[in-house]
């Protein structure tokens, strides 16, 4: 009776810790940076910097934060986690002509070298 309790406790522990090991994932979209950089040069050293922070809050560590820019972008995509550059390239152009204040477009914008505004 005493082995079997043993290894009953055993057995919860090793579960408990793959569950609890498990439960964070993350989501690297790399696609969405590639395509980004590719095509706005002005910005790739800045982007690659802030990488995720270009769309999302506390420089790419909080997801649930977004831009103006990033929510655009996401409209645009229309579907999560796109994995199709011509999608990607499809939407980058479609948010880039969108108006991001004082006249001018996001691709202005990006063109000039500048990031869109972070998410606060």
């Amino acid at each position: 009776m005493n082995r079997f309790v043993v290894g009953l406790a055993a057995g919860a522990v090793v579960f408990g810790l793959g569950s609890w090991g498990g439960s964070s994932k993350v989501e690297a979209r790399t696609q969405y940076l590639k395509a980004f950089t590719a095509t706005y040069e002005k910005v790739k050293e800045q982007a690659t910097t802030v990488k995720c922070g270009v769309c999302h809050g506390e420089k790419g560590k909080n997801k649930k934060t977004v831009s103006a820019y990033g929510k655009s972008l996401k409209e645009a995509l229309g579907k999560k986690n796109e994995k199709d550059m011509a999608a990607i390239n499809a939407a980058l152009a479609k948010v880039g002509a969108m108006e991001c204040g004082d006249g001018k477009t996001y691709a202005d914008l990006l063109k000039a070298g500048q990031l869109p505004p972070l998410a606060e």
